[in-house]
């Protein structure tokens, strides 16, 4: 009789430690990544910035982009969605090297981003700059 308590305390404890381990893992999930990312030149006017990384990398909740290197004025911004409406978002004004822009939520609980198009001009005397899509899952 004492062996099937044990058996059964032993299991206890190993579907806990499952649980919690579990857990842990989704938590750590939930977290910001660059989806892609472009260096732009000054001369051009756009860019399609294609998202890297395999099916469920590309699956977000959240998309925001971000500049480093030169301040950039966002003309138009074109998030399209895999088997969604895509989103287009106009006149976001100038972001600020090293800032980003307030992040957009995906359709539905969550969407796949296979690429994004930045209508841009880069402000002041810097030839290039780097533009960066961040996806938070």
């Amino acid at each position: 009789m004492q062996s099937k308590q044990r058996m059964f305390v032993v299991s206890v404890v190993v579907a806990a430690v499952v649980l919690i381990g579990a857990g842990g893992r989704a938590r750590a999930a939930d977290e910001w990544f660059v989806l892609g990312e472009q260096t732009i030149n000054a001369v051009d006017q756009g860019v399609e910035i294609k998202s890297q990384g395999g099916r469920m990398q590309k699956d977000v909740k959240q998309v925001k982009l971000s500049v480093e290197g030169a301040d950039v004025e966002l003309k138009k911004v074109v998030l399209p969605w895999d088997h969604r409406k895509d989103d287009t978002i106009t006149n976001l004004g100038v972001l600020k090297a090293g800032g980003s822009t307030t992040p957009q939520d995906a359709p539905g609980r969550k969407g796949r981003r296979t690429a994004v198009t930045v209508e841009y001009k880069i402000v002041g005397e810097a030839p290039t700059a780097m533009v960066k899509v961040w996806g938070y899952d």
